[in-house]
C-alpha cells in the first residue's frame, strides 16, 4: 500500500511549499540531535539537604553514572534505541535517545560524603545533605 498525500483545493501552493520546506528543516535539524539529549531536571532545598530530581524514563539505572569531582556533580548515562526487526518500520520517532551529560557546581555548603541517590520508575532522585556548620541557627538577643 502508497500512501498518497492530499493535497486541499484552493490552498495556498506558496504557503505548502514553505510549510514542507520548514519540515524538512527542522527534521533534519533534529536528525543530528539524535545521539544526544537533555534530560529535565528539577532542584529544590529543604533546610537540611538539597534535592536534585532527574526525569531519564526508559533509562536502566546501570547506564546512569553519578560522580562528584571538586565539588562538581556530573550525572550522564545513555538511552538506548532498541529497534526490533520484526517487519516494523518506523514513520516517526520523536523520543529523544542518546547520551546524555549533566553538572552542576555544589555550593559550599554541603557535605559530599552524605550524597545519596535513588532510582524508582524513570526518576533519579539524588540528595545532598547540607553540613552541620553552615546550618541555619536563630540567635537570640539579649
Amino acid at each position: 500500500m502508497t500512501l498518497i498525500k492530499y493535497t486541499q483545493p484552493d490552498r495556498d501552493i506558496f504557503g505548502k511549499r514553505f510549510s514542507d520546506i520548514m519540515d524538512e528543516f527542522f527534521n533534519d535539524a533534529l536528525e543530528t540531535r539524535r545521539n544526544t539529549f537533555t534530560p529535565s531536571i528539577n532542584i529544590s532545598e529543604t533546610e537540611k539537604q538539597f534535592v536534585i530530581d532527574v526525569e531519564v524514563p526508559g533509562v536502566d539505572k546501570k547506564d546512569i553514572d553519578l560522580n562528584v569531582e571538586k565539588n562538581t556533580l556530573t550525572i550522564s548515562g545513555e538511552r538506548k534505541f532498541e529497534k526490533k526487526e520484526d517487519g516494523k518500520q518506523y514513520h516517526r520517532v520523536e523520543s529523544h535517545y542518546g547520551s546524555f551529560s549533566r553538572s552542576f557546581t555544589l555550593p559550599d555548603n554541603v557535605d559530599i560524603e552524605t550524597i545519596n541517590a535513588a532510582y524508582n520508575n524513570g526518576m533519579l532522585r539524588i540528595t545532598v545533605d547540607k553540613s552541620e556548620q553552615s546550618m541555619r541557627k536563630q540567635i537570640n538577643i539579649k
